[in-house]
């Protein structure tokens, strides 16, 4: 069994003639004719009923959908095979930090490199470590330290550590006095927001939920939304919500009883190895540079 039969056989199924697909495939009709025979003999059925028109058999269509399968594997490896002569880099990031740390270096990379392909995939923590170790990604943007026991073996780029402000509505914090505790806030909002943003979670973020007349767990598009429309307050990532700060539409408070939180997340790879292809190292290096206005950086191998 070869391509050529499969993709004759499937040929005269959509064209329900020898004629047209021996046309289409630009070769002789006797030939898709010897391709079907050989085709059938290894299979050991006959895959068309003959005559004015052409049509399947029950074992032709049986057949169909496992040709179908091979045929579409087959181009998929031709297409990636192309994407790795021209370059292909891919990466996978928390999904909190894809829009803040990735479109900016990806544009400027793609002006270094217009013809390399770029993958971005984003989940959590846990989807990013299974992406590493299966190789699916080269680089991961992941909490740091990484207690996934999945992957161990991780080599810390470059380590930032990000502010993860407590923030409400401004009508909100017009309410409150100078100096608030955390039940003069919570005595003003119906809930609290969590977005699970540690691997473990701090203390001070599982207290306030504690404390909380009632609490949501929601992504962070939804967990803005609610905290926007004043319904809520959560510990966001600065990078997620600091537009919003900005222009008054949320406002950071800080209870006196409540300890401010930080994350810290780095840039990983398999293996150092990794930084001997120079695309994927430009364009770790292009993130790197952001990471230097979206948090503080702790831990820089790059720059070494």
């Amino acid at each position: 069994m070869d391509i050529d039969q499969l993709r004759t056989f499937d040929r005269i199924v959509r064209d329900q003639s020898f004629t047209r697909a021996a046309a289409y495939l630009n070769i002789t009709q006797a030939t898709a004719s010897m391709r079907i025979r050989a085709l059938e003999q290894l299979l050991g059925v006959t895959l068309f009923q003959r005559g004015r028109t052409v049509t399947l058999t029950d074992q032709g269509m049986t057949f169909l959908p496992f040709a179908r399968r091979i045929i579409g594997t087959a181009q998929e490896g031709r297409e990636a095979l192309r994407r790795v002569e021209r370059g292909r880099i891919a990466i996978a990031s928390l999904r909190s930090l894809v829009s803040p740390l990735i479109t900016e270096p990806l544009l400027r990379f793609q002006e270094k490199y217009p013809s390399v392909d770029v993958v971005v995939m984003e989940g959590r923590q846990s989807q990013i470590a299974a992406m590493l170790h299966e190789r699916d990604v080269e680089m991961g943007i992941l909490c740091w330290p990484n207690l996934d026991p999945l992957v161990v073996d991780l080599v810390p780029l470059l380590i930032m550590r990000e502010r993860v402000p407590l923030v409400v509505a401004p009508e909100i914090a017009a309410k409150l006095p100078s100096q608030p505790s955390i039940e003069d806030v919570l005595a003003l909002v119906p809930r609290v927001i969590s977005l699970r943003w540690w691997q473990a979670e701090p203390e001070t973020a599982s207290a306030l939920v504690r404390l909380a007349r009632t609490s949501v767990e929601l992504p962070t598009g939804p967990a803005r939304r609610l905290a926007l429309k004043g319904e809520g307050l959560g510990f966001f990532v600065n990078s997620a919500i600091a537009d919003d700060v900005k222009a008054g539409r949320l406002v950071e408070i800080a209870p006196t009883n409540f300890e401010p939180l930080n994350r810290d997340t780095a840039i990983v790879v398999r293996s150092l190895a990794a930084l001997e292809r120079e695309m994927l190292s430009d364009f770790i290096a292009e993130i790197a540079r952001e990471c230097e206005s979206v948090g503080v950086i702790i831990e820089n191998r790059l720059a070494s």
